[in-house]
């Protein structure tokens, strides 16, 4: 699901699977028990993709598998 990012009112950090030098940041929030967040870091007030804990679990692991990669 897509939401403002301003709008699920969690404390963002820098994911660990971003670019070190800056160009490819995503940020990750906890929102409350029940959700997880990832927003682009160029843009914190734009969209959130906004998950169950199930399905951002299968995300990260297609994430960590290449899955998503488009380049």
């Amino acid at each position: 699901m897509w939401e403002s990012a301003a709008s699920v009112g969690a404390a963002w950090r820098k994911s660990s699977r971003s670019s070190p030098n800056g160009n490819a940041c995503v940020q990750v929030a906890a929102v409350g028990t029940t959700a997880a967040a990832v927003r682009d870091s160029k843009n914190p007030s734009g969209p959130a993709l906004v998950f169950a804990p199930a399905a951002f679990a299968a995300f990260v692991h297609s994430v960590k598998a290449g899955r998503l990669d488009l380049s």
